[in-house]
C-alpha cells in the first residue's frame, strides 16, 4: 500500500476507536462479550450437530440448501443455478466468503457483471487494480475523498465534485441502473440460526434489501456461521456491530427464514410477492472442518486489525484475500495451504498479542501464529538467506 493510503487508513481506524470506546467499555457490552464467546465455543465444538439441525430447518422453511466441500464446489453450484436465470448482471452484497471463492472473477469469465451494492465495495470495484479491502466493514477506508473522486469520474465517465454526498448519489444511481434487469441477488450471512433455519444479515445502507428482492437470492456462508438459535445469532451480530462501527445496532437487520410468500387470497400460498421466489443457501466448508477451532470464533468485526501495529504499518499486505491481519494469515493455511500461509505474512507478526486483547471473543491469534510457524518450518517454509557468499564460502540457509 502507498504511504498516503496507509495514513488515510490509520485516520479512519482512529475514528472507529474513538467512536466505540464508550460502548465497548460498558457493562452490558462486557456481558455480551462473555455470552458470545460461549456461543461461539459451543457452536464450533458442536458444529456437526448444528449443521444437521440447520439442514432440516432450512428444508422445513422451503429454503434450498447445498453443502460445498470446496470453493470450486460452491462455484459449480452457483453456475448450475444461474443456468435457469437469463441475467447479465447480479446484485451482490458485502461478503468475505464470496471473496474467498473469487465469485466476481469466476462469473466475469462467463460475461456476468457482479455489481457490488455496498458503497465501499463498489468504489473498490471501480478502482479495478489494487482493490483489496482494508477492513471488513470499511473496505475503502484507505482512500481519501480526492482519490475516490478520481476513481468515480474515470470509471463512470462523469464529473462529480470531491463532495461525499454527490459521490454517493452518483454511485447509487449507477448501481441501480445496472441492476434494473437483474433477477439474481447474492450475499453472505453474518450468522445462521440452526433451530429456526434463519439467516441474519446486518447492514447500514439498505443494500441487502435490494439483493433479497430479486427472483433468486443465493446466500453463501461458512459452516462456522451456524449458532444454536436466533437469540444467539442476534447477540453475535450485535457484538460485531459494536466493535466494527461503534454503534449498538446497525440501521438494518434482515432475518431471512424462507422465500417471499403470501396467503392473503383465499389462504392460497403464493410465492414471489415482493421478495425472492427462491432462497438457496450454500454452506461452505473449504477447510473449516480441519481448522484450528479458535480460528473459527471470529465474528468479523475487524477490531484486531484496527489495533495491530503490523497491519497499521503495512496495511492489507498482512493477511489473505479478504481475511485481514493475523487471523487471515492463520485461516489461509486451511483455506489454501502452508505456502499461502507463509506468503500471507506468517513471519510479519510480532506476536505482541494486541489482536487478542482487542478481540471481543479473545481469539489467541498470536499463539496460533506461533504454533503455525513451528509447523511451517517442519515443511520448509521459513525465512531463508539464499546463496550468501562470503570469503568464497557458501553459508547455509538460515531461518533468521
Amino acid at each position: 500500500m502507498k504511504d498516503s493510503e496507509l495514513e488515510t487508513m490509520r485516520k479512519s481506524f482512529n475514528t472507529v476507536k474513538k467512536r466505540s470506546n464508550d460502548i465497548k467499555d460498558s457493562q452490558s457490552t462486557k456481558r455480551l462479550e462473555s455470552r458470545v464467546r460461549e456461543i461461539k465455543r459451543y457452536s464450533i465444538e458442536n458444529n456437526s450437530e448444528l449443521l444437521n439441525q440447520a439442514l432440516e430447518s432450512f428444508k422445513r422453511n422451503d429454503i434450498e440448501v447445498s453443502i460445498a466441500k470446496t470453493a470450486q464446489d460452491a462455484l459449480n453450484i452457483i453456475d448450475e443455478l444461474l443456468k435457469h436465470y437469463k441475467t447479465k448482471s447480479i446484485a451482490k452484497a458485502k461478503s468475505n466468503t464470496l471473496g474467498e471463492i473469487n465469485l466476481k472473477g469466476h462469473l466475469a469469465d462467463s460475461g456476468i457483471d457482479v455489481v457490488e451494492t455496498d458503497l465501499g465495495d463498489r468504489i473498490l470495484q471501480l478502482k479495478k487494480t489494487d482493490n483489496k479491502p482494508v477492513h471488513p466493514t470499511g473496505p475503502a477506508s484507505h482512500l481519501n475523498i480526492s482519490k475516490i473522486t478520481d476513481i468515480v469520474n474515470e470509471s463512470l465517465d462523469v464529473n462529480v465534485n470531491p463532495e461525499a454526498r454527490e459521490i454517493m448519489q452518483t454511485v447509487r444511481q449507477d448501481v441501480l441502473n445496472r441492476l434494473k434487469d437483474a433477477n439474481v441477488g447474492i450475499s453472505g450471512a453474518n450468522a445462521i440460526a440452526a433451530e429456526e433455519g434463519s439467516l441474519v444479515m446486518v447492514h447500514n445502507e439498505g443494500n441487502i434489501s435490494i439483493v433479497s428482492l430479486k427472483d433468486l437470492h443465493i446466500i453463501v456462508a461458512g459452516i462456522d456461521k451456524i449458532v444454536p438459535c436466533l437469540e444467539d445469532a442476534i447477540s453475535l451480530v450485535k457484538l460485531e456491530t459494536i466493535f466494527a462501527t461503534g454503534n449498538y445496532v446497525t440501521s438494518y437487520m434482515n432475518v431471512i427464514s424462507g422465500p417471499s410468500k403470501t396467503a392473503d387470497i383465499e389462504k392460497k400460498l403464493l410465492k414471489n410477492m415482493y421478495g425472492a421466489e427462491r432462497v438457496v443457501v450454500i454452506l461452505l466448508d473449504n477447510g473449516r472442518s480441519e481448522a484450528t477451532p479458535e480460528c473459527l470464533y471470529c465474528i468479523g468485526c475487524g477490531n484486531c486489525v484496527v489495533h495491530c501495529p503490523v497491519y497499521n504499518a503495512v496495511g492489507n499486505e498482512f493477511g489473505f484475500n479478504n481475511y485481514l491481519g493475523g487471523r487471515g494469515v492463520a485461516m489461509s493455511k486451511f483455506l489454501e495451504d502452508d505456502e499461502t500461509c507463509y506468503n500471507s505474512g506468517l513471519y510479519m507478526c510480532t506476536l505482541c498479542g494486541l489482536c487478542t486483547l482487542n478481540c471481543p471473543v479473545a481469539i489467541p491469534t498470536n499463539e496460533i501464529i506461533e504454533n503455525m510457524r513451528k509447523l511451517s518450518t517442519d515443511v520448509g517454509f521459513y525465512p531463508k538467506a539464499h546463496g550468501i557468499i562470503k570469503d568464497n564460502v557458501s553459508q547455509n540457509d538460515s531461518p533468521y
